[in-house]
């Protein structure tokens, strides 16, 4: 075996684990209004039990939805009809192999603040540990009486749990929440038992898992979430933190630990680490507190690689790794690891589209796994779509364009059997891959492209390279099927001075910045201009942005746009609410309100002013076949996610 420490197995409480992987808690939208599970929360759980791992966590389930309620729609272990679909999850979960894991929470004062979860019927009055004015509004001070009936939920939400048959039982408090509220001096201002000394402010955790305790029985593992540092001034630190874990060591079976706020924005890409941090960066936070506790220790940190997770359990840094984007992307990760298959991992490129799909569109989806959020629909469809075309029904497929649409295209028609010829004009596949992959902190979608070449090469797919398809390549070809995945065109406005030798269009500057002199100005504050300006000031250039929106990267999904600009700000000048009036010898003549006419020096101008789809070639590319379907940004400009989705979704019926 290649990973032996990763897949060996370890005794939690009373539970064999068949390998060191645990599925993260993680709680997408897809959850009813009144609380409960729905078929397709089911069926994404259950893939992640399929796909390997040991325990599958779901997270941030209420235990007193009266006060707790953080997000729009949470799971409510409180409401009454929740057990049915509990009971179908564990089924599921535990009919494909894996152990059911759930984690009990409780929002503390965000259960009544607008906060990242949302804003929309929260609790009629925010709780904390003590009275205080947050940015959201007012906050009260818990009442004794109602920690004690919070304490009491718990233990009847663990019972519950335990009833409906799950294995074991997380608590919840890391993150912010109510107990790490508690646990903070930035938020226990208490004078009674519990506030002042550490020991009192943990008190009402210890009494919180005493009642988990009493309510499951000896032998039940009880999992604790509890961060390694707060990251925030006056919050605990790594060393607090291990006389907290010291405290509850008796209580607890495993440890989980992670780090930050989820409600501080600038701690949210932290404690979900974004491409800007190395993999496993909170992963010393879990190997320290392992030195004084006695229970075994998960860590969390963007972990994405079998490799390093073995190192991590060889080392002793953690007895287990909990993966919690890394399977979104992959639910396979684990059984293709075991296998020798590491090398077909889809890479979790830390965007953040997972997180955004849950407000955008109340449930998940991943940019790299297309088949993310359509875990139900995959598993009626399978007897039609997951296995081999019948020779009679095998078809010749032609897929023009080489980008992540053409590419996952050709991988799916391939691999439903048919005859397929992948045609590329470049002399390399990946398309626009290549320069969205380039800046220091994108090596994930370097490694999304080197996954999909390997694949296309696997599927059997034949490809062709430099080679140029116009519509009387499409005739002379005949096929049954025409995939057009050409891309699209950047756009070059007639402004004043564009052809000057000292302009050059993003993706030549982002392929080849040693061209760019020393100081340089980016025409277009999007994202492609956000990322570009961050990884030439790495690259050593003095680097302005000129947007004429309100602000730059605006069209991000939040999460991903909260981490990237710090770094955009570190590394550019922005102009925004700024017109491009011309490109002149000494940089780049605007113009704004604030200080009318100007000029921005640069040594080098970029323009980064967006892509048009090619829609000319593209009809008279499809008007040479009856079956042609357009997909990637010929079809419509997007993002990674639209072109694998489209490519996947226009070819796995053929």
């Amino acid at each position: 075996m290649v990973y032996p420490n990763l897949f060996k197995p370890i005794r939690i409480g009373n539970l064999r684990l068949k390998n060191r992987i645990i599925a993260a808690p993680t709680s997408p939208s897809m959850i009813t209004t009144e609380g409960f599970f729905t078929p397709e929360m089911a069926a994404y759980l259950e893939e992640k039990a399929l796909g390997g791992c040991a325990v599958v966590t779901y997270g941030e389930a209420i235990v007193h939805s009266a006060t707790g309620k953080s997000h729009n729609k949470q799971l409510q272990l409180d409401a009454f009809g929740v057990r049915q679909g509990l009971t179908e999850s564990t089924r599921m979960i535990h009919n494909a192999g894996g152990l059911a894991n759930i984690q009990l929470s409780h929002g503390g004062m965000y259960g009544g603040l607008a906060s990242v979860g949302g804003d929309i019927g929260t609790c009629a009055k925010a709780y904390g540990p003590s009275e205080m004015e947050m940015p959201a509004g007012h906050v009260e001070e818990m009442p004794k009486e109602l920690i004690y009936e919070i304490i009491e939920s718990y233990g009847k939400s663990a019972k519950l749990c335990k009833d409906v048959g799950y294995d074991m039982v997380q608590v919840h408090a890391a993150h912010g929440w109510l107990f790490n509220q508690f646990l903070s001096l930035v938020f226990n201002h208490r004078t009674d038992e519990f506030g002042g000394s550490l020991e009192n402010r943990a008190r009402f955790l210890m009494l919180a898992l005493d009642e988990v305790r009493k309510a499951v029985g000896p032998g039940f593992p009880i999992e604790l979430r509890l961060n390694g540092d707060d990251f925030q001034e006056g919050g605990l630190s790594l060393e607090d933190y291990i006389e907290v874990a010291k405290l509850v060591d008796d209580k607890v079976d495993l440890f989980n630990i992670s780090c930050g706020n989820h409600e501080d924005p600038a701690m949210f890409c932290r404690t979900h680490p974004n491409s800007f941090f190395p993999r496993g960066v909170n992963v010393y936070l879990s190997a320290e507190i392992k030195k004084h506790v006695k229970h075994p220790v998960a860590c969390v940190g963007s972990l994405n690689d079998p490799a390093q997770m073995e190192e991590i359990i060889a080392s002793g840094q953690a007895d287990l790794v909990e993966i919690g984007r890394a399977l979104v992307a992959d639910p396979y990760l684990p059984n293709k690891a075991k296998c020798g298959c590491a090398d077909d991992i889809n890479p979790c490129l830390r965007c953040y589209e997972c997180f955004g799909a849950t407000g955008q569109l109340e449930m998940i989806k991943c940019t790299v796994n297309p088949t993310q959020g359509h875990q139900l629909e995959e598993k009626l469809n399978a007897p039609l779509i997951k296995c081999k075309v019948p020779e009679t029904e095998k078809k010749k497929v032609l897929v023009v364009g080489g980008g992540p649409a053409g590419m996952e295209a050709a991988i799916t028609a391939a691999n439903r059997g048919h005859d397929v010829t992948l045609v590329e004009k470049s002399d390399r596949l990946g398309g626009n891959l290549h320069p969205a992959g380039s800046a220091f902190f994108k090596q994930d979608i370097r490694k999304l492209c080197e996954v999909l070449v390997r694949r296309v090469d696997r599927a059997g797919v034949k490809v062709i390279l430099n080679t140029e398809v116009t519509p009387d390549y499409v005739k002379a070809f005949a096929p049954d099927t025409l995939f057009v995945a050409i891309g699209s065109n950047e756009l070059k406005p007639p402004i004043k001075g564009i052809d000057s030798p000292h302009v050059c269009m993003a993706i030549e500057a982002e392929l080849h910045p040693e061209k760019l002199g020393k100081r340089v100005a980016i025409m277009g504050g999007g994202l492609v201009g956000a990322e570009a300006a961050c990884s030439f000031a790495h690259e050593g250039h003095e680097v302005s942005i000129i947007e004429m929106k309100d602000d730059v990267a605006l069209e991000v999904n939040s999460f991903y746009r909260g981490g990237l600009m710090p770094h955009v700000h570190e590394s550019a000048t922005c102009y925004v609410k700024t017109k491009v009036l011309e490109i002149v010898p000494e940089g780049v003549l605007v113009e704004n309100e604030e200080k009318g006419q100007f000029v921005i020096p640069a040594d080098s101008v970029v323009c980064a002013l967006g892509f048009r789809a090619p829609y000319p070639l593209v009809d008279a590319l499809c008007d040479c076949v009856d079956d042609a379907r357009i997909i990637g940004d010929c079809n419509k400009v997007g993002m990674i996610y639209q072109a694998m989705d489209n490519g996947y979704h226009s070819a796995y019926r053929l």
